[in-house]
């Protein structure tokens, strides 16, 4: 059979890299957003649309009423999230938005732990407390709540060796963190 008069083939075209698409990394997003109800929930919603799994999220209250500061966690390749903080900026009551990860910054989380505890290890726990700089907030016969701050690694450090002993409950508060130096995002606002 001749060639001639077949159709002829075709190839899809390559695939285009797509923004977003480069190899993921932790990042952590500072906002400073107007404290009203419904912010936390716009701004989640975003993180969602955009398809991100927040790690953590830390909430509080800053120095100038009216203000709340949001500590955002997320995994994502270094385009998507400049993407999404973009899209956070946007959002009303978000006054403004900095990603930090790059930046040199003082990140600090909380855990309580509640562990298993007895007569026999309660000496190795306590040790275990002091030199992970933590403390001792409940002790009862069979259990002890242990606070453990420091960065994400320190307390997952501390969690991993408390598991030794049998965790009954845990709770983390997600990392806060801040810029190091004389720079400040709540100064830049007011600018």
């Amino acid at each position: 059979m001749s060639d001639h008069g077949a159709i002829p083939a075709h190839s899809a075209p390559p695939p285009r890299a797509l923004p977003g698409s480069g190899d993921t990394k932790v990042h952590r997003l500072v906002a400073l957003v107007l404290d009203k109800p419904g912010v936390l929930n716009r701004v989640s919603s975003l993180m969602r649309a955009r398809n991100f799994n927040i790690d953590s999220l830390a909430v509080s209250h800053t120095d100038q009423e009216g203000l709340s500061r949001m500590t955002i966690t997320l995994h994502g390749d270094d385009v998507a999230v400049e993407q999404a903080a973009k899209q956070l900026y946007r959002l009303i009551d978000v006054l403004k938005v900095q990603d930090v990860t790059a930046e040199p910054t003082v990140e600090h989380e909380l855990a309580l732990v509640k562990v298993r505890v007895g007569g026999a290890n309660r000496a190795e726990l306590l040790k275990l407390v002091e030199l992970s700089k933590g403390r001792i907030v409940d002790l009862a016969a069979e259990s002890a709540i242990v606070e453990v701050s420091g960065t994400e690694a320190e307390v997952d450090a501390f969690v991993a060796l408390a598991r030794t002993y049998g965790i009954k409950e845990l709770v983390r508060t997600g990392a806060v963190v801040m810029t190091r130096g004389s720079g400040s995002i709540e100064e830049a606002l007011k600018r």
